[in-house]
């Protein structure tokens, strides 16, 4: 993931965003798709995004002042930050996950064959 907030919401938003634009696009050219479960993903899929955003905007919960150096506070709200990203980093591509998993299980069985012999062609 990214190295700034910055960059790290720009590619939340740019998953998301591409994800959604799967489901519509299956939506309207793959016949015999549910468009219901698909406008439910979507659904999830911004949900995911609104959860991620926000919990990107973190701030360390204390102050320089609670810390003997400046040193400890430094490395204190580095690992605080780390930490935080890491567990933000990990639920967020467990979810992207889960949701492309719903967006393959949407697919009728016919369009899951013609997508193997695509693959097998290649």
């Amino acid at each position: 993931m990214a190295s700034n907030k910055r960059l790290l919401k720009k590619e939340i938003r740019s998953i998301c965003g591409a994800l959604a634009g799967e489901c519509v696009i299956a939506k309207i050219t793959i016949p015999g798709i549910n468009p219901e479960t698909l406008n439910k993903i979507i659904y999830e899929l911004a949900d995911l995004q609104s959860n991620a955003l926000r919990r990107v905007s973190v701030e360390f919960p204390q102050s320089p002042k609670a810390f003997a150096t400046v040193k400890e506070y430094k490395d204190a709200r580095t690992k605080y930050f780390k930490a935080a990203f890491t567990s933000l980093k990990n639920e967020f591509n467990a979810h992207v996950e889960k949701i492309v998993k719903d967006m393959n299980a949407a697919l009728p069985a016919e369009q899951k064959e013609a997508n193997k012999q695509i693959l097998a062609e290649k």
